[in-house]
């Protein structure tokens, strides 16, 4: 029981990261997890894929067979997940080619409702490299309309309609993608860094984003104002907005 001279106890804000396989969470928004971590909000990770048939290559070449290539790519996500301060939920909906299902679609309505999100981070809608990329973000933002449908099935309280940042590609230019959002990472950069080093069966992707963070905080800087004290080696991720942004001063 509250007393009435008590005030109720706020929840931590709520962010939903809807990722197609095991690594996707770390390259392109690690840093916005780490801030959030570090803000003392939760966080959760719905994993759908681990990856294991298209972005596990160097373990095939080793000769894993898939049930050992999944037990690696999910200990990899998991150390993390955990570097990063977030909680992560396997789905194991296979991966190449990932396919929308009725179970599927349920299982992520109900993290939905049990989140109840105040950002969902997702995939954007193009990637002709990677069909599971599209394949993710529609589910994710079926399933955000779906929990907010009273009449929908399932346990849980519906959820309002949180706004969704889509996390940029692997090939941003061929994806119809805009860095409409600049996120100033620079204070977590190092914790990335780390969660990316979990990553050893995409260890050719750590000077990648390594770099493309640099770049990005380039173009935060050039963008952000003469008086937001900024560091020299400001790093930075890229982020769209499907939805429009609500707000009741324009800045």
């Amino acid at each position: 029981m509250t007393h009435a001279n008590v005030p109720a106890t706020t929840p931590p804000r709520s962010t939903l990261v809807v990722t197609a396989h095991a690594g996707d969470f770390v390259w392109r928004a690690g840093g916005a997890i780490a801030l959030a971590a570090s803000r003392g909000e939760k966080v959760t990770i719905a994993c759908l894929t681990f990856g294991e048939r298209g972005e596990s290559a160097k373990a095939w070449r080793q000769g894993r067979d898939l049930a050992e290539i999944k037990a690696i790519r999910r200990e990899e996500a998991e150390k993390a997940a955990a570097a990063l301060g977030a909680e992560v939920r396997f789905f194991d909906a296979g991966d190449y080619p990932l396919v929308a299902g009725a179970e599927l679609t349920d299982r992520l309505v109900a993290v939905y409702r049990e989140t109840q999100p105040d950002v969902v981070l997702t995939h954007p809608v193009e990637d002709p490299y990677n069909g599971d990329h599209p394949a993710a973000n529609r589910m994710a933002l079926e399933a955000r309309i779906l929990a907010q449908a009273i009449g929908y099935p399932g346990e849980g309280d519906i959820i309002g309609a949180p706004p969704v940042f889509y996390f940029e590609p692997h090939q941003p230019e061929m994806s119809g993608f805009r860095p409409e959002v600049l996120l100033d990472i620079t204070e977590v950069w190092e914790t990335k860094r780390k969660a990316m080093e979990c990553l050893g069966a995409q260890q050719h992707l750590w000077a990648y984003y390594t770099d493309l963070a640099v770049r990005r905080g380039v173009q935060l800087k050039r963008n952000a104002g003469p008086n937001l004290g900024l560091a020299h080696d400001t790093m930075a991720e890229a982020f769209m907005r499907p939805f429009p942004q609500i707000a009741k001063e324009l800045a």
